[in-house]
This record gives C-alpha cells, sequence and structure tokens, in this order.
C-alpha cells in the first residue's frame, strides 16, 4: 500500500494536474495543491530508495531531476527538494494532510523563497587555466624566477637539480599568488552579472588544465547572454577556459 508521498519540488500555482508517468520507477507525478503552491508528487511506499547498484542509484537521481525540470518547464518557477525527500502519514493523518500540514505551517518561508526565485535560473560557471602556459607568463614577468631559470642551463647536474627545486617552489607560491588574484578579479566580473553566486568546490583537473574556480550563479532568465559575454572575455585570456552551462532550476539556491 502506498502510504506516502515523494516530494520532488514545490511549485507556483496550484493546478491539480498529472505530469505524467515520469517518476523514479516510471511512477505517475501530479501535484498537490496548497495555496497558491503545488507540491509535485508521487505515491511511494513510507521509506527510502535504497539499492546497492550504483547504476539504479543513478537511474533514480537522474529520474529526480528529470521531474524538477519539467515542472520548472511547466510551472515557470520551483523549489527543487533533495533526492529522498518522503512525507509519510501519520497516526490518524493521511499523507496528504501530513503535507498539507507542513506547506501550511512553513508557507511564508516557501513563498519568499518562490518570490526570490521567480523567473531566475541558476548557471553553472567554471574557469580553468593551463598550468604550462601560465608558468611560462610568471617566469617571464618575475626577474627573480626567470634569472633562477637561465642559470640552471649553465649548472652542473646536481647543482641544476638544487636549483630546479627551488625554481619549482618558487613557481608554486606565485602560481598560488596569481590564482588568488585571478579568482577575486573573476570573482568580481561575474557577481556584477548575476543576483547570487554560491562558491562551490573545485574539482580535479582535466588533462593539461586545472580548476581554478566553480560557481554556481542565480540570474534572471533572459540575462544569460549579458554573463556569457563577459565570459567571454575571461575565455579569450591566454591560458584560460570557460565553461558555462544551463539554465538549471535553482537546485544551489533552495
Amino acid at each position: 500500500m502506498n502510504e506516502a508521498r515523494y516530494l520532488y519540488c514545490i511549485a507556483e500555482g496550484n493546478e491539480k494536474i498529472t505530469l505524467g508517468n515520469i517518476g523514479i520507477e516510471d511512477s505517475e507525478v501530479y501535484t498537490i495543491p496548497y495555496e497558491d503552491l503545488g507540491a509535485v508528487v508521487h505515491n511511494c511506499l513510507p521509506e527510502p530508495y535504497k539499492s546497492e547498484d550504483n547504476e539504479v542509484m543513478k537511474k533514480w537521481v537522474m529520474a529526480h531531476q528529470k521531474v524538477v525540470d519539467t515542472a520548472w518547464e511547466r510551472f515557470g518557477t520551483v523549489l527543487p527538494l533533495g533526492f529522498d525527500t518522503i512525507i509519510k502519514g501519520e497516526e490518524g493523518i493521511a499523507p496528504d494532510e501530513n503535507l498539507k500540514k507542513w506547506l501550511k505551517g512553513d508557507y511564508e518561508n516557501l513563498t519568499q523563497k518562490m518570490a526570490k526565485l521567480k523567473d531566475r535560473a541558476e548557471f553553472g560557471v567554471q574557469v580553468f587555466w593551463d598550468p604550462k602556459i601560465i608558468s611560462e607568463w610568471v617566469i617571464e614577468k618575475s626577474p627573480e624566477i626567470k634569472k633562477l631559470s637561465e642559470e640552471i642551463k649553465s649548472k652542473s647536474k646536481g647543482l641544476a637539480y638544487m636549483y630546479k627545486q627551488k625554481l619549482e617552489n618558487l613557481l608554486k607560491k606565485e602560481l598560488e599568488k596569481e590564482a588568488d588574484k585571478f579568482f577575486k578579479v573573476f570573482y568580481e566580473q561575474i557577481k556584477s552579472c548575476v543576483d547570487q553566486i554560491k562558491v562551490e568546490k573545485t574539482k580535479k583537473n582535466e588533462e593539461d588544465k586545472q580548476m581554478l574556480l566553480n560557481f554556481s550563479c542565480l540570474l534572471f532568465k533572459g540575462k544569460s547572454k549579458i554573463l556569457g559575454e563577459e565570459l567571454e572575455k575571461i575565455n579569450q585570456l591566454k591560458g584560460f577556459f570557460v565553461r558555462f552551462t544551463g539554465p538549471w532550476p535553482p537546485y544551489s539556491f533552495v
């Protein structure tokens, strides 16, 4: 017996509709309205979705995201919830009533969030640099490092090794300084084009590229071109590369 409701997101509007069998395990997804909000749900057992199979888990998470994306396209503004958010019934209270009880209790907070996210979308911005190209540039602009680099050529094998170690340490420190400087410059550059910006963890290097920054950005759907133009300026810099993704529902800002 399906005695619980799996909750994907809260949507703008109070339509009572079905979105079809697009949920996890092809479950029928529908809305439960309350005032001017709608909870996007499917019927489920009152227990978490668990599997030892990573591919199955991945499929469920992808289905969850697909439903949120579909609701976002349909309703315009949504508050996404994390995977495996389940509302159970309680003694004497059906799951639908329990869900509406939660919506009622948190109504002011939910509507405030909905207003902040109205007509906005999330975009991902990642900036990479090529350490080899940047290192060459740092060597050229630093008299100390450039001198040391030249001296290595005339040293014996043993001394050259020591000089090389010193050069690598100096270069590493300079690259860290440059990374910090460029992070701050790019942060301000990108911040000027968006409503909100969230700093995410940088991910592992890709081939010969190192990730310098990873941002989630919230802005009006129609203003992505302005951000794109600003990012193209960064992408034109020698040794820098930009990845710009979206629009997405505002997962990072709920």
